[in-house]
């Protein structure tokens, strides 16, 4: 099992390693409620305030999105795929669901940096 690792940081490291550890922290953009049975945009995102490298061996190498331990969705992405220039890279997942609930994470995989896992965000499914 790979390390995990997520935006968690001690007040003493924060300003030193903020830029490293945003660049590479994974969120999760989406509304608090959607409804049963229609498609459901969610917006995963690697970085915030700082932008992740795209070089050929320092680059994030997918995007997942979990529903508890069901993965809903997954993208790749090559070395390059945004032209070489250090980006945030963001995938639109578009979900339909029958549950009451979702609990969503997300992860991203960095080349050099490893495994990166949001915070759980719910989702409330009303009819």
């Amino acid at each position: 099992m790979p390390k995990i690792n997520y935006y968690v940081i001690d007040a003493s490291d924060k300003e030193a390693k903020k830029d490293f550890i945003d660049r590479h922290s994974v969120f999760i953009y989406c509304e608090n409620n959607a409804k049963i049975g229609e498609k459901f945009k969610i917006k995963v995102k690697v970085g915030k305030e700082y932008t992740h490298p795209d070089d050929f061996d320092h680059f994030i190498k997918y995007v997942q999105l979990w529903n508890g331990e069901t993965l809903m969705g997954e993208t790749n992405f090559p070395p390059g795929t945004l032209g070489n220039i250090s980006s945030n890279v963001e995938v639109d997942f578009y979900i339909i669901s029958n549950k009451k609930k979702l609990k969503l994470k997300a992860m991203a995989y960095c080349t050099k940096h490893g495994l990166w896992q949001s915070d759980e965000k719910i989702v409330n499914l009303i009819k």
